[in-house]
């Protein structure tokens, strides 16, 4: 590690294609309003299903954004994270000379990687052995290759690190790209997410029990489940010193973050693991409970993860529980790419001042005890100063990440 004091570090682009449009500020502004990127699905033959809708990102035309990569080359996903990272550093207004000549990488999650590429490729298998497998989508299956894609489109020579933790995996991610920064291992970091929609996940929900019909309604009294999602999400981190030097516009500050895996289950949330990894967070960040004005929950929609999830947060906070939201609501359950567009809406809700909504809640679920303050609707006028954002996955992992404006480091 490099002598001197750790660097503060701060988040000043953001890049997200996304079922509710391409860009942080388009998607942020549907958020706020409540907006709905589910749609019945397109990207397979769901007629076989009874429930067919997800959050898929139509229309995706990574040409009109990329400059470097050959679309024809790479997967979904990859496409995805290049794009979305393309557009993080676009946002960021910082040479990319300068990035390119720098100590600067990508750390990315995923769920499920390059999934669609796997789904094709078993069929290949399947209808007609692995003499017919295509070399060209063999050569885009490794899961490596959706960081490999970002340093590749944005001409990065540091370390290109995906990882695959599930739903947690971008704030996972996160963490990684805050210590390289952090420590002056890299001077800049594209950190954040990607997966695509594709038959196999969509049927592993079904069978799990997990999917709703065609509303995800997390805390909501009524809700079913999730819906399965798509798309990419980036967050361009720079050391404060160096953004303020630059003049550049400062989304937010992070903080630090707490992750752990408690492995007892491979579905099932554990409360107990959950509370301790918000206190690693509040730890690792020095903040109290009573300093989070907002958490963007994991919010999933299933009865178990949204109690579970409750639960551990009364452990840390007691009954005085801050505003807890989910943006799943309205883009669906975007597997890897999940804590990623959480990271990113607490970004803009720190820099614009807003807390974003929970959609389509009709009646909070009375069981979650009294003071669930889940902002119903449409998003709500605020000021928060630090916000806390939470990823679980199967198996346990789970990755909080702490989030604050730059000039309220406590």
């Amino acid at each position: 590690m490099p002598e001197g004091a750790p660097r503060r570090v701060v988040v000043t682009g953001l890049g997200a294609v996304s079922s509710l449009g391409t860009g942080a500020r388009t998607f942020a502004k549907a958020i706020r309003e409540g907006r709905s990127g589910v749609s019945p699905i397109r990207s397979f033959d769901a007629s076989g299903f009874p429930y067919t809708f997800a959050g898929e990102v139509h229309d995706f035309e990574p040409e009109r954004l990329l400059r470097r990569l050959r679309v024809d080359e790479w997967g979904r996903s990859s496409l995805f994270a290049a794009s979305a990272a393309r557009l993080a550093l676009m946002d960021a207004d910082v040479d990319p000379g300068q990035v390119a000549a720098a100590r600067a990488g990508s750390a990315m999650g995923t769920t499920l990687g390059e999934s669609a590429v796997i789904e094709a490729l078993t069929s290949q298998w399947v209808h007609g052995g692995l003499k017919d497998l295509d070399p060209a989508l063999v050569r885009q299956a490794p899961a490596g290759r959706i960081a490999t894609a970002v340093n590749a489109e944005l001409g990065l020579t540091g370390e290109a690190h995906t990882i695959a933790t599930a739903c947690s995996a971008s704030n996972y991610t996160l963490g990684y790209a805050y210590d390289m920064v952090r420590t002056g291992e890299a001077e800049f970091m594209i950190s954040g997410g990607a997966d695509s929609v594709n038959r196999w996940e969509h049927a592993g929900f079904y069978r799990l029990g997990a999917l709703a019909e065609s509303v995800c309604r997390p805390f909501d009294t009524h809700r079913s489940g999730i819906l399965t999602a798509e798309g990419g999400v980036a967050l361009f981190l720079e050391p404060l010193e160096g953004a303020v030097a630059r003049g550049a516009r400062i989304y937010a500050e992070v903080l630090g973050y707490g992750v752990n895996c408690d492995a007892k289950h491979p579905v099932a949330p554990d409360p107990t693991s959950i509370a301790e990894c918000i206190r690693a967070a509040h730890r690792n960040a020095g903040v109290r409970p009573e300093d989070i004005d907002y958490i963007c929950a994991h919010g999933t929609g299933t009865p178990t993860n949204d109690a579970t999830e409750v639960k551990a947060v009364r452990e840390v906070f007691g009954d005085e529980l801050p505003p807890i939201s989910s943006i799943k609501s309205m883009i669906g359950h975007t597997m890897g790419a999940a804590s990623g567009f959480g990271a990113l809406i607490c970004c803009m809700a720190l820099h614009d001042g807003f807390l974003p909504p929970t959609a389509n809640v009709t009646e909070t679920d009375p069981a979650l005890g009294p003071g669930v303050d889940c902002v119903p609707g449409t998003g709500r006028a605020a000021s928060p100063r630090i916000v806390q954002n939470h990823g679980f996955a199967f198996g346990g992992n789970n990755a909080i990440t702490i989030l604050g404006r730059a000039a309220c480091r406590p």
